[in-house]
């Protein structure tokens, strides 16, 4: 299941507490982790400037509501943190309620993948367009040049000058 919150042991030269916001959490994992938040952008496509707002808790530079919680949550994962801790200092900090989710359900118990992949899969998609559009664009080209609208500079194949009436 999901582990627990661990904050790397450092010493602390000025004697300050440690920050205990969701961001300072989510900067403490990350650099717990040995990765840069450059490295972290790239593998969750958030932009650097909401990686930073975010653990630095600048909440007016990063979208409020659902969007806030899926991006705590989506970085959580990432992290290897546990994700209900996190969403409820999230929604102690910044306020935000979970919706309820039993209307939008009717019966099923989770969305889904409506989250976003963090482990670089590509996401599937549908190459069936660009067959459409390749398959059109050929049959206007033969199209022009039986026409007559190309060029006959432009048909370096013999057999396409035969196509032209």
């Amino acid at each position: 299941m999901n582990q627990p919150l661990l904050r790397e042991a450092r010493p602390e030269v000025d004697a300050q507490p440690a920050p205990t916001g969701v961001g300072a959490t989510l900067r403490g994992l990350r650099e717990a982790k040995r990765l840069s938040p450059g490295e972290v952008s790239a593998r969750l496509k958030f932009s650097s400037r909401q990686l930073e707002a975010l653990e630095t808790e600048q909440w007016d530079r990063l979208p409020g509501g659902m969007s806030l919680r899926g991006f705590v949550k989506n970085y959580g994962r990432f992290l290897e943190a546990d994700v209900d801790a996190l969403l409820v200092m999230l929604d102690n900090q910044v306020g935000t309620a979970p919706v309820a989710r039993q209307a939008s359900l009717s019966g099923a118990q989770s969305l889904g993948p409506t989250d976003l992949p963090i482990h670089g899969e590509p996401a599937s998609r549908s190459w069936g367009w660009l067959i459409v559009i390749l398959i059109l664009l050929f049959v206007a080209g033969f199209y022009a040049i039986e026409r007559g609208w190309v060029p006959d500079s432009w048909l370096v194949f013999d057999w396409l000058k035969s196509l032209k009436k």
